[in-house]
């Protein structure tokens, strides 16, 4: 697996998205660079996959906006600013890239929404989750296209909490994005009447859960909550069921999961679990349309940051077509003005600080008698429109 990601780069970085058309080859193209964890813990909800998403929107234009070639590249930030800084400073000043792509890494995000607004390129984030990026740290050309933290604490918190669960114990990944996460949850159960008795960190990549899931629940809290993601998620939530937790009456709630971590889990193990989620592909008809053509490219139910990416490369690219332009400051007014459409935004409005207003929706995974196929995971809880459930 390890070399099929290698691989997977070393073509992604050296060759066009799709063989460029004939009457494009004498205009330079229009470069997109996505940059991702392509073999850490959030690969599997990031990773190829975003890298594939993105191939999918440009498909969409036959790869050719203003009778230019469309070209993807992928890179690999391994979750590090400086290595973040460093791939997208060479895609700019020797790769000639117009518009960067993050998916993955709230640090990451921040490195490069600083470098993309010094250097003049329209910046969209996909994976990091911090609130903060639109709003102490916006960029005139940041876009923030999934949810963040303020979105999935709403979302997870507020309705839990107003359930009757009022008292929260919190397991936290210790970066900026479980920092930021912790911090919007605690102030969501508290506006709801709840209190949070206490709280760990730990380093992400942890494989060994079991000194905080025994802090967790000597607290008595009524709610456990894991503000991480990925394996660290997969990890906690493994090892609480193994500990018997949900059988004690606890409730779990991930602030962020995806359906890579649920399936990888098995449903006796996360069945029940509280999930905040901007995308699944059974929302409707058209979720369901993309994700077959998703999947016959990778053998995978999409994630949320995967539909994300699809999202803003199409809108970048309508918004470079309508503008007749890739200067950055002119395609993100265009990108502003466009309404954002696709199998899972309907009509859905950009704010001027960069913020995507897109739904959101509390789930909880199924018992496996209630699944009728393997990416059958979800029920519904609610439905918040972004106007309500991002920051003001």
């Amino acid at each position: 697996m390890l070399l099929a990601r290698r691989r997977f780069l070393e073509a992604s970085a050296s060759v066009a998205t799709f063989p460029r058309l004939a009457a494009a080859e004498t205009k330079p193209p229009i470069r997109i660079g996505i940059a991702s964890d392509m073999n850490g813990p959030y690969a599997d909800f990031g990773g190829p996959g975003v890298v594939i998403a993105g191939r999918l929107a440009a498909e969409e234009f036959a790869n050719d906006v203003l009778s230019r070639p469309v070209q993807i590249l992928a890179g690999d930030h391994q979750n590090k600013p400086d290595i973040a800084s460093t791939l997208a400073r060479d895609w700019i000043d020797t790769g000639g890239v117009n518009a960067i792509v993050e998916s993955g890494h709230s640090g990451c995000a921040f490195a490069l929404q600083k470098l993309t607004r010094d250097k003049d390129r329209v910046f969209m984030m996909t994976g990091a989750n911090t609130s903060d990026l639109t709003n102490q740290a916006c960029s005139p050309i940041g876009f923030h296209f999934n949810c963040d933290t303020f979105a999935l604490a709403r979302t997870t918190a507020l309705a839990i909490t107003k359930q009757g669960s009022a008292t929260w114990f919190f397991i936290t990944v210790d970066y900026a994005f479980g920092h930021a996460l912790e911090r919007d949850a605690r102030c969501f159960v508290e506006q709801a009447g709840g209190r949070v008795l206490g709280t760990v960190r730990h380093p992400l990549g942890t494989s060994d859960f079991s000194s905080y899931l025994v802090a967790a629940r000597a607290s008595g809290a009524e709610v456990i909550a894991f503000a991480n993601a990925g394996a660290d998620a997969e990890n906690a939530v493994k090892q609480a069921a193994e500990f018997g937790i949900p059988k004690a009456g606890k409730r779990l709630a991930a602030c962020i999961m995806f359906i890579t971590d649920v399936l990888a889990l098995g449903l006796d193990a996360a069945k029940d679990l509280f999930v905040a989620n901007s995308f699944y592909w059974d929302l409707n008809e058209d979720t369901r349309a993309w994700t077959k053509r998703f999947m016959a490219h990778k053998n995978q139910f999409p994630t949320m940051n995967q539909a994300a990416t699809y999202a803003c490369v199409r809108h970048y690219l309508r918004a470079v077509q309508n503008a007749g332009s890739t200067e950055a400051a002119v395609v993100a007014e265009a990108m502003r003005a466009l309404p954002v459409n696709d199998m899972y935004n309907k009509n859905v409005l950009i704010r001027e600080d960069g913020r995507v207003l897109s739904t959101m929706y509390l789930m909880q995974v199924k018992a496996p008698s209630e699944s009728a196929s393997r990416g059958d995971v979800y029920r519904t809880v609610s439905t918040t429109p972004g106007e309500q459930v991002f920051r003001p």
